[in-house]
């Protein structure tokens, strides 16, 4: 698995070369965690079907560099006796091989695109672009970081990448394919190298560390490889500082107090304690993994993958057999995902997932991590909303209740949810208050009357009516929806048939009759029917409006002032008591201007 980049030395004088370079890819065949893209390649040299342009994309450390020079390598393979033809597997032994390996083939060209980004430069690269290779059989141009190329070079870059000579390559990495323009994507065969998971990483480090002769614990390797985040370069630079550290010897409390992480023990402490309620415990835990080096985010970030592993665990309970599962995490988190509710993980999660944002920019990060923790104690009291209903409607049972379902004409029902779901296929009303057990029975006071409690329900006699009794309840949005929306067809005491206006809710009808049976004395009908109706309150008020003001214009004095203030209109015109009058004209009417 030696790279072949550069030749091996055990000399004393020679500089010590990280993992990361040492351990660098030379063939395909030691790429890991890209299989897709290396069948794809390996079928396109075997059936001769190259393209004359690659985009690489990926996050950083997963091999796209490292790919670009290994498709160099494999263009201009001659083999060891010097007449082979390009191949998915390159010698490393043939002349193109070697110089490629050691950057000094004159025709592979690698070209950091954040150094060169300026069009003046790309013309001066493309300008070689005509000229045949000097001594290989393609010339390769890999431009590096290729998104931080300015707009016209690439503008500069299309005509010879849509159709360059047949003896040219274009090779082209990012991390940024989102910033590369689609006509330059367009012209280009494009694989996306995803990270390597986890898993594959500690296998690949478990082989680099028995080469190395150095000895690291299996959990240690899964801390750097979960650390790594998918990139195999950060995770060797990781375990190169971790062999450091350790001395030729690394368990996992080493790497965990290099990476400033909490340990797992200790998080499912942690949780625990939080999830009890006990937060003076929680919060010496907390203080304990402070000073032991833990980064406060850190130690958040690690509650958060432990919530993420129960929910899955508590999702898929296999997952916790899983062959990298430690015994006692999976006791322990079977124990703790059987004890808390779906709802509670739920809640804990987005608790944990705001303050991680809080925690990472406040000026002091260990209070605001301990703030986390004293409202996630806190409202680990809280009933989940299952629980809170199922409480209320236990709490509002007996005969109180039984008069409710019973006798909505004479008990006040509670109050309805403007944002409860409509029973499907009807408008008709039902008594709401047995279905409401977040609210509790309104009481009907001892000294109260049923005629008091009737005149306190009467019914409206208009649609008008019922508008200002939605008004006055306070119920805004059902308000402006029974003005501006609706078209009234037909209105009786206890039945009401409207046509919805172009911006009317869907549920308005439903809305409208648990509002009239919550609140009146009678059962209510609303019904939505295909019938024009009346124009809305609001049009009626337009309409009554600019008849007035069309009255009041005719007036001689009106007349008189407009006359005098050119550009004047009439705002509005209030009725004024008999009293009042305009001289020379009808009482009872004044124009505003």
């Amino acid at each position: 698995m030696t790279d072949l980049d550069t030749p091996e030395t055990t000399a004393d004088h020679a500089p010590y070369r990280v993992l990361a370079r040492k351990y660098r890819p030379a063939s395909f065949d030691q790429l890991i965690g890209q299989e897709a893209m290396v069948r794809t390649l390996t079928n396109a040299f075997a059936s001769g079907r190259l393209a004359h342009a690659f985009i690489l994309t990926g996050v950083r450390g997963v091999g796209k560099t490292t790919t670009a020079r290994i498709i160099a390598r494999a263009l201009n393979c001659v083999g060891p006796s010097g007449d082979g033809g390009s191949t998915i597997d390159p010698c490393g032994q043939c002349e193109p091989c070697r110089a490629i390996a050691e950057d000094r083939h004159v025709d592979v060209l690698e070209i950091d695109a954040a150094s060169r980004s300026k069009v003046d430069e790309m013309r001066e690269l493309l300008d070689g672009v005509r000229y045949r290779p000097a001594s290989a059989r393609f010339k390769v141009y890999i431009i590096d970081e290729v998104h931080m190329l300015s707009t016209h070079s690439f503008n500069a870059l299309l005509k010879t990448l849509e159709e360059p000579p047949r003896n040219v390559t274009f090779i082209f990495a990012t991390t940024e394919v989102r910033k590369v323009p689609v006509t330059v994507l367009s012209r280009c065969q494009r694989f996306d190298l995803r990270r390597v998971d986890e898993e594959e990483l500690s296998a690949h480090f478990a082989t680099i560390v028995e080469a190395e002769g150095v000895s690291v614990s299996a959990p240690a390797l899964h801390l750097i490889a979960r650390a790594a985040d998918g990139s195999v370069r950060d995770g060797l630079s990781l375990l190169d500082q971790a062999i450091a550290q350790g001395d030729g010897t690394v368990g996992e409390d080493e790497v965990r107090r290099m990476l400033g992480l909490a340990d797992r023990g200790v998080t499912f402490d942690l949780l625990d304690r939080v999830m009890e309620g006990d937060i003076g415990a929680a919060l010496g835990l907390m203080a304990e993994q402070y000073g032991a080096g833990a980064e406060p985010a850190v130690v958040i970030e690690d509650m958060l993958d432990l919530i993420h592993w129960l929910t899955r665990v508590k999702v898929v309970p296999e997952v916790a057999q899983g062959p990298g599962v430690p015994e006692a995490e999976r006791v322990r988190g079977g124990n703790m995902a059987d004890r808390l509710s779906m709802a509670v993980l739920a809640r804990a999660w987005q608790m944990l997932l705001k303050g991680l944002g809080e925690v990472r920019i406040a000026p002091m990060p260990l209070q605001a991590a301990e703030m986390v923790l004293v409202r996630l104690a806190y409202a680990a009291d809280l009933p989940t909303p299952a629980e809170a209903v199922r409480s209320a409607s236990q709490a509002g049972g007996g005969p109180q209740q039984t008069a409710l379902k019973t006798a909505p004409a004479t008990t006040p029902a509670a109050p309805h949810s403007p944002d409860a779901t409509p029973p499907s296929g009807a408008t008709a009303p039902v008594a709401h208050a047995a279905v409401e057990p977040a609210a509790p029975p309104v009481q009907v006071e001892p000294t109260a009357s049923p005629a008091q409690v009737e005149d306190a329900k009467s019914d409206p006699k208009s649609f008008a009516e019922v508008v200002a009794l939605a008004e006055d309840k306070r119920e805004g949005l059902l308000c402006a929806n029974l003005y501006n929306n609706v078209h009234l067809v037909d209105f009786a005491p206890g039945r009401i048939e409207f046509h919805p206006g172009d911006h009317a809710p869907s549920d308005l009808a439903h809305r409208l009759s648990q509002f009239l049976n919550d609140n009146t004395a009678r059962r209510w009908v609303v019904t939505v029917v295909s019938q024009a109706g009346q124009p809305t309150l609001r049009q009626q008020a337009d309409g009554d409006a600019a008849a007035a003001k069309a009255e009041v214009a005719s007036h001689p004095l009106v007349k008189a002032v407009m006359e005098t203030f050119p550009g004047a209109t009439i705002g509005a015109v209030n009725k004024l008591d008999s009293s009042a009058g305009l001289a020379g004209g009808e009482p009872g009417e004044e124009e505003k201007t």
